[in-house]
């Protein structure tokens, strides 16, 4: 553990700066430094974790909970100008461990990240943690993005060791870690469980660990148009759906997608929710290798 210099409260610094939690950007701030700092240790980030990303830090109460565990570079993304000076302050008392990116989490270029945390070559020594309570009005496309990042290992995503605790809206969690037995089940659940572990640590925390042998192997953005549109009316069977999709399809992809599909063994009077990611695959692999694509009309 790590002590950094006395600072003021993060709840001084609040009042100090005047800094309203703002609903437009969905921003939720965490002043109980007992809940950071477990938050913390049951993302059991330790000095070992070569870079740390924290998104959204706000006012900086867990940002320092990371930083009390020694942790040797650590990279804050912010969009709210407010923020920086008490995260200025933070980055001062860490001795520059601290790094501040004032940027949009969507739309930021991983180089500048890199560039930053001075990470000019990717190791398989390098360690990431990305850590943050995200705003709820971005979570899904930004997991999403990342998702994408990471089954084609591009910007920090290209790092080999990578964990992710992330703080959700309940509902939200609840979708992420969801297996085919849960009704909650939904195309962001089969989209992660494709490239990553995911555990639910409490109520609104979740933890990514990406798997060294990916379920995924179709390339992403078709297996996404596929799981998108089974999910688009959820509560319909896949023969249903299928049935559906066919009268949008030439004859010609009808009859290859048929012979393609029978030849999975999976039971078309399932719904979505019930088949498993690895299923997932292999029906976007036949949408694959017969270069077919499904309408968005």
């Amino acid at each position: 553990m790590k002590n950094l210099p006395r600072l003021l409260s993060v709840r001084d610094l609040v009042k100090m700066y005047n800094l309203t939690a703002q609903s437009q950007l969905s921003q939720n701030f965490i002043l109980d430094k007992n809940i950071t700092d477990k938050v913390v240790k049951s993302a059991m980030i330790n000095s070992n974790n070569l870079l740390v990303v924290e998104v959204g830090p706000g006012p900086g109460l867990l940002t320092r909970s990371i930083l009390e565990t020694g942790v040797p570079n650590m990279i804050v993304i912010e969009k709210d100008a407010r923020f920086l000076p008490a995260l200025t302050q933070l980055s001062e008392a860490s001795n520059n461990v601290l790094k501040i990116i004032q940027d949009d989490i969507l739309e930021i270029d991983h180089e500048k990240i890199l560039t930053t945390a001075q990470i000019n070559k990717v190791s398989q020594e390098n360690r990431l943690h990305v850590i943050g309570n995200l705003p709820f009005n971005i979570s899904t496309p930004l997991l999403v993005q990342w998702m994408k990042m990471l089954s084609k290992r591009s910007g920090i995503f290209q790092i080999s060791d990578i964990t992710m605790t992330l703080m959700f809206q309940k509902e939200v969690g609840d979708r992420i870690v969801a297996d085919t037995f849960s009704p909650v089940r939904s195309r962001l659940s089969v989209l992660v469980q494709s490239l990553c572990e995911a555990r639910k640590v409490d109520a609104a925390l979740i933890q990514l660990i990406a798997l060294k042998e990916p379920i995924l192997n179709v390339p992403i953005d078709k297996y996404e148009m596929v799981v998108r549109y089974f999910f688009g009316q959820r509560r319909k069977t896949l023969q249903s759906l299928l049935k559906a999709l066919t009268k949008k399809l030439t004859a010609d992809e009808v009859d290859r997608l048929i012979k393609g599909l029978e030849q999975l063994d999976i039971n078309l009077s399932l719904r979505p929710e019930k088949l498993t990611s690895e299923q997932f695959c292999r029906v976007t692999k036949v949408f694959c290798d017969n270069s077919i694509s499904i309408p968005t009309n």
